[in-house]
């Protein structure tokens, strides 16, 4: 039976309707003003007081950094690298079966509450065959959200191991709910022999890496190859169309026309710049050259509202203009990403329309002065955003949130986490943390 949300107000960003209704099973069916509705035998839910727009998109995050949460690290941290190799390094190492699993039903039923209901993962974990299917299992089936998957091969790893979960997952035969990029870590982790390995076994399948998060990578690619990081990537021929370069925060103005001459996007991450101390994203710099960019969390939290905030006035005091990020690049970011998970999902996201999927944040909402079509989305940035919870979240007309709480089925699972989680902690600690 499908069902109707009625006396609501609908807006995805480009259609405002006031007191209107929307009709959907696992797409939407009818959306219109109430004076115009007719009940056909509808599941009918009166959402008063609500507004609804379609689902997020996390661009960029590490679902295994969910363990991360209270985590007793003692060593000392005094650069990027540190970071690296004595926090983020030795958790995902640490990860096996039941951690991976879990770790996803974290991640996936955090980020739904969050409003998040697509999610573009990049995986690292000790046990590397089969991982991607676990996650995918988590996130996509047990929880019901989207999702996009990757291991970042790395020097650190057995690579041929690392460049054949990438093959397997990429050949998993796809129904909507997820797809597959070709991982890599980074620059300064993957040497000249593993991105011939990865090239040979690439095909034209889009990667998903970190690229310049810190000016520890450029040095590293300088140092060792005379080159820069995108003109490594692109020597190699690794830069296929669609491909996710996360950060490039230390790029230059050749490393920028590289990007768009590749026709890649850059998943921007300005939270978890800042908490590492490596910079803040040249958003003008992606704009002025018409590089596509979506934005990402990286594992630091589960929110995509937040970063948005944050982005918008990181730029403004980067640059010291006000001008230089508005509420259209707000929505650019948010279209790019809502197109580019429907080619890569091979679905209509993004949109309150027949014919889209009805993924749908129900969030109580009542607006204190006028609200419009040409002012909602100032509404939702300065009235929401920054404490948003959607009170009932639907993906494929499945209810994943109501009321602010996951399914029962989930919450059973994410109870089990915290002994995982001291297990993994417990590990770690004896690795030589």
């Amino acid at each position: 039976m499908a069902k109707a949300l009625t006396n609501v107000t609908i807006y995805d960003f480009v259609r405002f309707i006031e007191k209107g209704y929307v009709v959907f099973d696992e797409e939407i069916q009818e959306v219109g003003k109430m004076e115009d509705f007719f009940d056909k035998g509808y599941e009918i839910e009166d959402k008063s007081g609500s507004i609804i727009i379609p689902g997020l998109v996390c661009g960029h995050t590490h679902i295994y950094s969910a363990f991360a949460r209270g985590w007793p690290n003692e060593t000392a941290i005094e650069n990027f690298t540190d970071i690296l190799e004595q926090q983020w390094w030795r958790l995902d190492a640490a990860l096996e079966e039941e951690a991976i699993h879990l770790s996803g039903i974290v991640s996936a039923s955090d980020h739904v509450k969050n409003g998040i209901t697509t999610i573009i993962d990049h995986h690292a974990s000790g046990e590397i065959e089969g991982s991607l299917k676990r996650l995918k299992k988590a996130v996509c089936d047990d929880i019901g959200l989207r999702g996009m998957f990757c291991f970042e091969t790395s020097d650190r790893f057995d690579v041929e191991k690392a460049i054949r979960e990438n093959k397997d997952f990429l050949a998993e035969e796809k129904n909507g709910s997820f797809a597959a990029h070709f991982g890599l870590h980074a620059s300064l982790s993957l040497s000249e022999k593993t991105l011939k390995k990865v090239k040979a076994a690439l095909g034209d399948a889009p990667i998903h890496i970190h690229a310049a998060e810190s000016a520890l990578d450029q040095e590293d690619c300088e140092e060792k190859y005379g080159e820069r990081v995108l003109e490594r990537l692109e020597r190699h021929g690794l830069l296929n169309e669609g491909s996710i370069l996360v950060h490039a925060l230390h790029i230059n103005e050749k490393e920028a026309d590289i990007i768009k001459r590749n026709n890649c996007l850059v998943a921007l991450n300005p939270s978890s710049n800042m908490n590492n101390a490596v910079g803040i994203p040249d958003y003008k710099l992606f704009k002025r050259k018409g590089i596509p960019v979506i934005i990402g969390n990286d594992g630091l939290s589960m929110s995509i509202t937040n970063e948005l905030q944050t982005l918008m006035y990181a730029t403004h005091v980067k640059h010291e203009d006000f001008n230089a990020f508005g509420l259209d690049d707000v929505w650019a970011i948010i279209k790019t990403a809502y197109d580019y998970a429907s080619r890569r999902l091979g679905v209509k996201l993004g949109r309150i329309e027949e014919g889209h999927k009805a993924d749908l944040l129900v969030i109580p909402y009542t607006p204190p002065t006028p609200m419009d079509e040409e002012n909602a989305l100032g509404h939702l940035f300065f009235g929401l955003f920054s404490s948003f919870r959607p009170q009932d979240v639907y993906v494929g007309g499945k209810g994943i949130v109501k009321d602010h709480e996951i399914h029962t089925e989930a919450k059973k699972l994410y109870a089990r986490a915290k002994r995982s989680a001291q297990k993994i902690w417990e590990n770690t600690k004896e690795r030589g943390g």
